[in-house]
């Protein structure tokens, strides 16, 4: 059998799905959240069995501190292999300046 790896929802991308979630509910109805939160949650669950499935961050700093990313619709995921578990720091729209956000995450 596969490994499957630990998922650690950091709080800060807890809010963010909320968040989502909340947008998409007052947008477009109840459906259009539930499915948008599904992707991101499916696309969760596919770490779980694939942590090294997305791509690392493309800046050198994140990069090397092993950042990476996975997409689930037009939202992004970042996170990081730690052990045997997947850390989700952050989920970003795909237009958000995920880089600036990570680093201010990472720095403080």
């Amino acid at each position: 059998m596969d490994k499957t790896y630990n998922l650690d929802i950091l709080p800060p991308a807890q809010a963010e799905l909320e968040e989502i979630a909340r947008v998409h509910m007052a947008l477009s109805g109840a459906q259009s959240a539930r499915r948008i939160t599904d992707k991101i949650y499916d696309a969760m669950e596919q770490l779980m069995c694939f942590p090294l499935s997305g791509p690392p961050i493309r800046d050198d700093l994140l990069s090397a501190a092993g950042y990476r990313y996975i997409l689930a619709s037009k939202y992004l995921i970042i996170y990081r292999l730690l052990g045997d578990t997947i850390v989700i720091y952050h989920i970003a729209h795909g237009a958000t300046d995920y880089p600036k956000l990570l680093k201010t995450s990472f720095f403080e």
